[in-house]
């Protein structure tokens, strides 16, 4: 999986639309930049813009304990301090997320999420988000409702929202959610990122080869026990009597 471009419009700090195209330049040619600026910049809703457009959750919103948390809303009403839809900005009518990225299967796609307030106005109630899926560059839709988009999207990273925000994109003070998943997870993860499942594949079908082989050796092992040389009293006693019967 490959970002193309991060693009986006009232969302947080961010007010009107924003667009960040890594295939032009200056980015295009870097092969290591920062996102630098100023408290409230827009730096960390670059990357809520990244999750959202492709999982529909930010880690920010996620984490440290504002689980149960409300927020007033316009005409009275509340919604969760975890809900993504807070993110869009104060006084806007609509906002959305697009992100633009090469899938594991190397096809280009466009990822949408986007939500906005009844009849367009920006005192209007907060209605529900919506994703979309498109393939580059004919825009052929793909899947239909949220969730299946949500399911299409995953696939086609390889990766769910919290393997993502493990080893892709690492939250603010959780640089270390990565070291500090269990060892079997995180080698599933690394199998992922780095395509060498093919081994983990290989080494399966190794061991099933061997264990087979195993169990083979056993059973010829067992009837070579059934036929075992006679003791030497025995072989004497039968060479005599072949000795006899040819007298």
């Amino acid at each position: 999986m490959r970002i193309l471009r991060i693009g986006g419009k009232n969302l947080a700090s961010l007010a009107g639309e924003f667009c960040v195209d890594f295939e032009r330049e200056p980015l295009a040619s870097s092969g290591l930049f920062a996102i630098s600026g100023p408290t409230g910049a827009g730096k960390s809703t670059l990357l809520d813009a990244l999750c959202l457009a492709l999982y529909d959750a930010t880690p920010r919103l996620l984490r440290g304990g504002r689980g149960g948390a409300l927020l007033p809303d316009v005409g009275g009403e509340t919604v969760s301090a975890q809900d993504p839809r807070t993110l869009l900005r104060r006084g806007a009518a609509e906002a959305h997320a697009e992100v633009d990225f090469v899938g594991n299967d190397t096809l280009r796609y466009r990822a949408r999420w986007s939500v906005r307030r009844a009849r367009a106005k920006a005192a209007g109630g907060l209605q529900k988000s919506a994703m979309t899926l498109h393939q580059l560059p004919g825009l052929q839709a793909i899947g239909g409702t949220k969730t299946e988009v949500a399911a299409e999207i995953a696939q086609r990273i390889g990766l769910t929202f919290e393997q993502f925000t493990r080893a892709v994109l690492l939250a603010q003070n959780e640089f270390s959610a990565f070291l500090k998943t269990e060892e079997n997870e995180r080698g599933e993860l690394l199998e992922t990122l780095t395509g060498s499942a093919i081994y983990s594949a290989i080494s399966k079908r190794a061991f099933e080869r061997y264990k087979a082989e195993q169990a083979a050796m056993q059973q010829l092992t067992l009837r070579l026990a059934d036929r075992a040389p006679l003791a030497g009293p025995e072989r004497a006693a039968l060479a005599h009597a072949s000795g006899a019967a040819d007298a």
